[in-house]
């Protein structure tokens, strides 16, 4: 039987609001579909430098991890996203800003 899933909008708000009690600096950059939308989490290092992360599909486990799909100058991850966001006109994407590149996203409840 597949895993249920949270609405987007909905973990969109928890996750937001995760960060937040984390003093972490949040933004959407883009608002997907708020029930079927997927979630790109782009995380600032503030020195030039981003990652991109998005979760996919493990196929031996059947659940659904965050993977980091790069990580580069600012500038090239921005273009990635943009060339997501053409795909996919559900796509969220929110924009952290983490020093030490914490996202959160390896925290229990966040899946």
């Amino acid at each position: 039987m597949p895993e249920a899933r949270l609405a987007a909008g909905i973990w969109v708000s928890a996750y937001l609001k995760r960060l937040q009690l984390a003093d972490i600096p949040a933004y959407v950059l883009r608002h997907g579909d708020d029930t079927a939308g997927a979630v790109m989490v782009k995380c600032a290092t503030l020195n030039g430098r981003a990652s991109l992360w998005a979760r996919e599909w493990d196929f031996e486990t059947d659940l659904r991890p965050w993977v980091r799909l790069s990580e580069a100058a600012e500038p090239e991850i921005d273009t990635e996203i943009a060339r997501h966001s053409g795909r996919d006109p559900d796509l969220w994407v929110i924009e952290i800003e983490s020093r030490d590149g914490t996202t959160l996203l390896d925290q229990p409840g966040l899946v």
